[in-house]
C-alpha cells in the first residue's frame, strides 16, 4: 500500500513538471547601484641617495725602492754568509731588502684622502589600493513583488525575466 502511494505521488509530480511552462517577460527596474571591489596593485618605488665615500688617493706605486733595497740586501747578505750558507744569506737579504725598500719608497704614497660622492638606489614594493567595478546591484518589481540581483551590466529601465509557471499538486 505504501509503495502504491509513493508511486502515485511520483507520477503526479512528474506529470505536473511536464506541464510546466516557461516564458520571457519584462520587469520594471527600481534602482541600479554600481558595486565595486577593492584590489591591491603592487608597484616599485625607488629612491636615489648620495653618500660621500672616503677614498685614499695617490699616484702609481713606485718600484725603485724595492729594486734598490733588494740590491742592498743582497750585498749585505753576501757579506754575512760563509761557505754554502752564503747563497741562502744572499737570497734572504734580497727578499728582506726589497720589502723594506718598497715600504720606504711608497710610505707617503696613500696618505691623502678625498670624499667621492656615490649614488645608491633603493627600491621597495608598495601596494596601491584601487577600486574597480564588479557589477550592478539591481532592484526590480515583477507583478507586485520586489526582487534584487547582481548583474554584470546596467539593464536600463526594464529587465528581461524568465518566468516559470507550473501547477501546484495537492
Amino acid at each position: 500500500m505504501k509503495r502504491f502511494a509513493l508511486i502515485a505521488l511520483l507520477a503526479a509530480t512528474a506529470a505536473a513538471g511536464a506541464n510546466a511552462q516557461t516564458f520571457i517577460d519584462y520587469a520594471r527596474v527600481r534602482s541600479v547601484d554600481p558595486q565595486f571591489e577593492t584590489i591591491q596593485v603592487p608597484r616599485n618605488v625607488c629612491t636615489n641617495e648620495v653618500f660621500n665615500e672616503t677614498r685614499a688617493i695617490g699616484g702609481e706605486r713606485q718600484y725603485g725602492g724595492a729594486v734598490i733595497g733588494g740590491l742592498a740586501g743582497g750585498v749585505l747578505g753576501n757579506q754575512v754568509g760563509r761557505g754554502s750558507g752564503r747563497s741562502a744569506a744572499t737570497a734572504l737579504g734580497v727578499v728582506l731588502g726589497a720589502v723594506a725598500g718598497d715600504r720606504i719608497g711608497n710610505r707617503n704614497q696613500f696618505e691623502r684622502y678625498e670624499n667621492v660622492p656615490r649614488e645608491v638606489q633603493t627600491c621597495r614594493t608598495v601596494n596601491d589600493v584601487q577600486q574597480r567595478p564588479a557589477g550592478f546591484r539591481v532592484s526590480y518589481d515583477y507583478r507586485g513583488q520586489q526582487y534584487t540581483t547582481v548583474l554584470p551590466n546596467n539593464p536600463g529601465p526594464n529587465l528581461q525575466v524568465r518566468v516559470s509557471v507550473e501547477p501546484v499538486v495537492q
